[in-house]
């Protein structure tokens, strides 16, 4: 990864943070819950940024259609959360794969 790909990551993530910022409040607190809980169960796949910026986009339908953030997600948003990624690899997986192994054989 040369500079080049850092700034322009960078940059992908501003513009990015000023969409979420551009939300109503309710929407921009459960989006920031939304990204905390993923950065806590970890699906491998969050560092590409699709599933972050596919929410906004969900979200900014939403406004635009007048819903309030808790009739797109519903009440419990961790549930949400764990269907968008139920399918996907977690970090939590590889760890548990890693542990249940012989022992000695874990990757490192």
């Amino acid at each position: 990864m040369g500079i080049q790909d850092i700034i322009e990551g960078k940059k992908q993530w501003r513009a990015h943070m000023a969409r979420v910022k551009a939300l109503p409040p309710d929407y921009q607190i459960v989006y920031k819950e939304m990204q905390r809980y993923f950065i806590k169960v970890g699906p491998v796949d969050l560092v590409d940024g699709s599933l972050l910026s596919g929410i906004v986009d969900f979200f900014e339908e939403g406004v635009a259609g007048g819903k309030g953030v808790l009739e797109l997600v519903g009440n419990d948003v961790a549930a949400f959360c764990d269907d968008l990624v139920k399918d996907s690899r977690t970090y939590a997986d590889i760890y548990q794969e890693s542990i249940s192994g012989e022992p000695g054989t874990a990757e490192k």
